[in-house]
C-alpha cells in the first residue's frame, strides 16, 4: 500500500479527518497533509498509524471478551 493510501484508507476506514488522525497519533494536520502531498510517510508516522489501528482492534476484542464474560457469569 502506498503511503498516501495508508493515510487516506485509515481516515476513510475510521471516519476521521486528517486533523483528527493527526491528533490521535501525535502529529499535526499539516504533517499528515505534507506526507500525502509528498507521497512519502516517515517510518515513525507509519508505525504510529499501524499501532493506533492495532490498539483499536485490541480494545474491541477486549470489549467482546468482557461482554462474553458477563453473559457467561449470569
Amino acid at each position: 500500500m502506498s503511503d498516501e493510501n495508508l493515510i487516506k484508507s485509515t481516515c476513510k476506514e475510521l471516519g476521521l479527518t486528517y486533523k483528527q488522525l493527526g491528533e490521535l497519533i501525535g502529529y499535526s494536520e499539516a504533517a499528515i497533509k505534507a506526507a500525502i502531498a509528498k507521497n512519502e510517510i516517515s517510518e515513525p508516522m507509519r508505525r504510529a498509524i499501524e499501532l493506533y489501528k492495532e490498539n483499536l482492534k485490541l480494545q474491541q476484542e477486549l470489549a467482546d471478551f468482557r461482554t462474553l464474560k458477563a453473559i457467561l457469569s449470569r
